[in-house]
């Protein structure tokens, strides 16, 4: 479904009021990030990408901002992808446009004897496919491009990177640095913004 403007900001607004409602923010930097950085805010996305409006919500978006797009499967890094690209692929299908999804292990799978990259890569991803790289939050972007490095070791084209929420701490333009097109649902500032 390609939306209209209308129905673009509904969706939008309705997600945004959920992932306020994920927010957290403490004026003393308490929370640990996965990069083991203090901050003084956490958004817990998976209460939104796991939930089935926030599922819904997060999916529909998404699949509108790639819908130009010619993409062969979706995924990225292990936690956070997961419920995004499995929304993303259910309402695809619905669409009659499937886009198989994909996760990227942290770890390689114990009983694949390549070390390379398909040891890190769970799903029915081809050689040479066109995919789309999410992740629910964005800080620093190495993560990201991790993912990234091990799809193209993997011969895989890198079409565009989506965050659901972009923490504005250089994860972007690290990512856009290297050449990548980036985008975000939603910035850290929108989620401030009462």
């Amino acid at each position: 479904m390609t939306m209209n403007k209308q129905e673009r900001a509904n969706f939008r607004l309705r997600l945004l009021t959920k992932l306020r409602s994920s927010f957290v923010y403490n004026t003393e930097p308490i929370f640990t990030l996965s990069s083991g950085r203090k901050s003084h805010f956490y958004i817990d996305c998976k209460k939104v990408t796991l939930d089935h409006e926030g599922a819904f919500l997060v999916g529909q978006l998404i699949l509108d901002a790639i819908s130009g797009l010619e993409a062969d499967a979706i995924g990225g890094m292990t936690l956070g992808a997961d419920p995004i690209a499995t929304a993303v692929s259910v309402l695809s299908f619905g669409e009659d446009r499937p886009i198989p999804a994909f996760i990227i292990r942290k770890e390689p799978k114990p009983y694949v004897s390549s070390d390379g990259p398909l040891a890190y890569i769970e799903g029915n991803l081809p050689k040479g496919a066109r995919v789309v790289v999410v992740d629910d939050v964005m800080t620093g972007g190495r993560a990201t491009e991790r993912t990234i490095n091990l799809l193209k070791e993997a011969g895989c084209t890198i079409l565009k990177v989506i965050a659901l929420v972009d923490r504005k701490e250089g994860g972007r333009q690290h990512l856009e640095a290297l050449g990548y097109t980036v985008e975000s649902l939603f910035t850290v500032e929108d989620l401030l913004k009462s």
